[in-house]
């Protein structure tokens, strides 16, 4: 079954400000929340999918990959991912909305790293066609000799005194309650006397990590694609997401514009008099065009289907190739000769009718 639009499912428009989107969420959550619906599923599945819409719409980052790629741009467009199964409706709006439902203030807040951007040079083939990318970065790993806890060998971690392993203290101000991270373990709830040597006491040592990104047909320049997961590393939380920008590099032969591809191709001379063929390039190789008998500088022909694509969108543009009438140069004196005798044997009003009728415009300036 699809997913139905984020917009949709919020009943905002595209253009909703931050406000918006966490009025009409909050509506939908008062409506639909588990702790008002209970043994009620159906309800259950409208408040997540409501908190799921919320959590991208209401970040730029996601919000834009969503725009571009839509639902496959959030879900870890050729990284894979857990995509948005845990929502927290405490991450969105704190304390004081968990108080309305009765959440429990004692569990701790999932923590989340932060998102990462890494920049990707693409040849225009590769965002034209799309590409399988492989791309190098900094990662983290568990290590081994604390297997991960942070705390040195024959020790192990001592739940936090001061927020009880919640990672978080309450404060009372006035009516409202409000919730902080523990300053004591930085909202880990959890305290290391003795810290791992080799990893100090962090429960993961660095490493390169070599991912695999699907580049799909038809990107340009500052499309982001997301994957799920390989930010910035979080213990005892969630990884935040690493975001692929795209940097197309200019091409030397082609211009891009919008579905279409540009480019000039030069014609001998005498294919531009009698016709013939000639070899162009395209991004899957080079094709025969016809040139018929006749054929003026500056003339435009179009391939169809060989030129760009847009995301989400299969059909190709065509390509426009404007011919570039090359006269022969380095002749010889038979070749100057008998070039003579032809343009000898032509007629101005007939063999050249652009230039007669220009000679004539020009002599009206005379009199």
């Amino acid at each position: 079954m699809s997913k139905r639009d984020y917009y949709e499912t919020l009943e905002v428009s595209r253009d909703a400000s931050s406000a918006e989107l966490k009025k009409a969420f909050k509506k939908k959550a008062m409506k639909f929340h588990p702790d008002r619906n209970p043994d009620d599923p159906e309800a259950d599945a409208k408040f997540k999918e409501a908190a799921e819409a919320y959590e991208v719409l209401n970040d730029p980052q996601k919000k834009s990959a969503y725009d571009q790629f839509g639902h496959s741009g959030v879900e870890g467009m050729g990284g894979g991912g857990q995509g948005f199964n845990d929502v927290n409706i405490n991450d969105i709006f704190g304390d004081i909305f968990g108080d309305v439902f009765g959440t429990r203030s004692s569990s701790r807040r999932s923590r989340r790293g932060s998102d990462l951007q890494y920049n990707l040079d693409l040849s225009l083939k590769e965002a034209v066609l799309g590409a399988q990318k492989k791309i190098k970065i900094p990662s983290h790993k568990s290590c081994i000799d604390c297997d991960g806890s942070g705390a040195a060998r024959g020790s192990s971690p001592s739940v936090c005194s001061n927020c009880n392993g919640a990672g978080q203290v309450r404060l009372q101000q006035g009516f409202f309650s409000v919730q902080q991270t523990c300053s004591a373990c930085s909202g880990s709830g959890q305290t290391i006397k003795d810290p791992c040597k080799p990893c100090r006491g962090l429960g993961a040592t660095k490493e390169n990590k070599t991912l695999s990104v699907n580049i799909p047909a038809g990107v340009d320049n500052g499309d982001k694609v997301r994957l799920t997961g390989e930010g910035e590393w979080e213990k005892g939380g969630q990884s935040g997401d690493l975001y692929v920008a795209i940097r197309v590099i200019d091409n030397p032969i082609f211009e891009r514009e919008g579905k279409d591809l540009y480019l000039e191709a030069p014609i001998p001379f005498e294919i531009s008099i009698i016709g013939g063929a000639v070899k162009i390039p395209t991004l899957e190789g080079s094709l025969s065009l016809k040139i018929p008998p006749q054929t003026q500088t500056g003339k435009i022909f179009r391939v169809k289907g060989k030129g760009a694509a847009v995301v989400r969108n299969s059909r190709r543009g065509d390509l426009l190739c404007r011919v570039i009438v090359e006269t022969p140069s380095s002749l010889d004196r038979k070749q100057s000769k008998l070039l003579k005798e032809f343009t000898d044997s032509l007629s101005q009003s007939k063999n050249y009718p652009g230039t007669e009728s220009f000679s004539k415009a020009a002599d009206k300036f005379k009199e």
